[in-house]
């Protein structure tokens, strides 16, 4: 059974199947800060992390809530959205003095040209070095919420362009 000197119970966040140390090892060994990337059903999140020994530290962050004030009045889990909070959060990575990140998308299964890769787009287009494959990046016509609606792409440009006088 599961008793005795061999048996060894794993880690509470890899028995709950929300962390995957391995992976965490490699991304805090590197050294470089974090585009941590999490998304649920309602709303995404970004947050540059920095690790520290007395555990990690944010030092940027950004909320698909948060685009509600600048007038997003559209779904805050599409790929639009992802977009402007990667580019929200990229903006605010750039005041803070961050030129390089690497993308951390934890557990979440990646699919190419879908939400996470589209906070990728975003943070690269507002000037952050993230090393992604070009292939991955979703194409602008859906970044711009055409394939939503004719509408949307007023909203992202309109949002876009109050991000960038914040």
């Amino acid at each position: 059974m599961a008793t005795g000197p061999r048996y060894k119970v794993a880690f509470r966040r890899r028995r709950e199947g929300r962390t995957n140390y391995y992976t965490r090892k490699k991304l805090l060994s590197s050294h470089e800060v974090r585009a941590v990337v999490r998304r649920s059903n309602k709303n995404i999140t970004v947050q540059f992390v920095d690790f520290t020994m007395g555990g990690d530290v944010v030092l940027a962050a950004a909320d698909t809530k948060q685009l509600k004030k600048f007038g997003w009045e559209n779904s805050c889990s599409s790929i639009p959205a992802a977009y402007l909070v990667g580019y929200a959060a990229g903006l605010r990575a750039k005041k803070a003095d961050i030129e390089y990140a690497v993308l951390d998308i934890g557990m979440q299964n990646p699919q190419h040209g879908g939400v996470l890769f589209a906070v990728a787009k975003g943070m690269i287009d507002a000037g952050l070095e993230i090393p992604v494959s070009e292939d991955v990046l979703p194409d602008e016509d859906r970044l711009n919420g055409r394939h939503i609606d004719d509408k949307i792409e007023a909203d992202v440009n309109s949002v876009k362009q109050k991000l960038e006088a914040e």
